[in-house]
């Protein structure tokens, strides 16, 4: 059996399921999830219930209590071992996509090299389970036209916590311009952009584009998938240094969207993501500004 440990926002929970289930479908083997860690985890919910995907809770005795750091944890009922794999940084590790045998995986395996090859079927597990409401099933709509992009603005704890901006840092008015200017070059100047952010008002006042711009708002941090789904309705994207956005990107199946990543995924130089934006995408380049940005 192949168990992951579940916690952290929408996207993060994404990549830590999208490893497992890659990592037993590779083993043809079950996957179990643990999500113990949410007891006592105030941030985030357990959100994966917002997709169709259908996978059990780690059974009783089987997942690794929280702080262990043993290679081998024995806690089957039956006494077989389960190796305990946990992340060592931020680069992909082909030794952890080769596991096998009873594995618990610990970390946040941010790269789609750990689940390339089961794209597919994590699209299909990564379909939402509910209808949109009508006002979100009329942006859908919208969103599905040709010529539209999507532009993720991150701000939040980002720019509140200092800690938080200090190792992600935000990005730059500069980088959404450059970035739009770039995807108009290649697909036109009748794009529309469906900008998605937690901070609608400082959007409005700070990002002025040359494309029609429709700001999807009115669904809380519990309907989050809402905008997610709309996100990858869009033709084309503009991420942000965001799990979330990753997802919204990465969930559109065409071969043909255009997307752009910033190249800088954090402030703070010790962390290489040099793994985590897919080679097919656009990573973007622009200078830093006089507060601490990504891109």
């Amino acid at each position: 059996m192949i168990t992951t440990r579940i916690i952290g926002g929408l996207g993060n929970q994404m990549f830590q399921y999208a490893a497992g289930r890659a990592l037993a479908l590779r083993n043809r083997d079950s996957l179990a999830i643990d999500r113990q860690a949410f007891a006592d985890y105030n941030v985030h919910a357990y959100a994966l219930d917002f997709f169709v995907l259908e996978v059990p809770d780690a059974p009783a005795g089987l997942a690794v209590p929280l702080g262990a750091d043993s290679r081998w944890t024995r806690l089957l009922p039956w006494r077989r071992p389960v190796r305990h794999v946990v992340e060592k940084g931020l680069r992909f590790d082909p030794a952890v996509a080769s596991q096998s045998g009873n594995v618990y995986l610990d970390g946040y395996w941010q790269s789609e090299r750990y689940f390339a090859d089961f794209a597919d079927a994590l699209r299909r597990d990564f379909q939402f389970r509910h209808a949109p409401s009508p006002a979100n099933a009329e942006f859908v709509k919208r969103a599905a036209a040709d010529n539209t992009v999507s532009i993720h603005i991150r701000r939040g704890d980002y720019v509140s916590n200092p800690n938080a901006l200090a190792v992600h840092g935000t990005c730059s008015p500069a980088y959404y311009e450059k970035a739009i200017a770039t995807l108009m070059e290649e697909c036109g100047s009748d794009m529309v952009g469906f900008v998605f952010s937690d901070d609608h008002a400082w959007t409005r006042e700070n990002i002025r584009l040359p494309i029609e711009m429709v700001h999807v708002e009115g669904n809380a941090a519990d309907k989050a998938y809402e905008d997610m789904r709309i996100m990858a309705a869009c033709r084309h994207h503009v991420i942000a240094n965001s799990t979330f956005s990753w997802w919204g990107a990465w969930l559109d199946p065409r071969p043909d969207a255009r997307v752009i990543a910033p190249a800088r995924w954090f402030a703070d130089p010790g962390m290489d993501a040099t793994d985590l934006i897919p080679a097919r995408w656009n990573r973007l380049q622009v200078e830093l500004g006089h507060s601490a940005v990504t891109c």
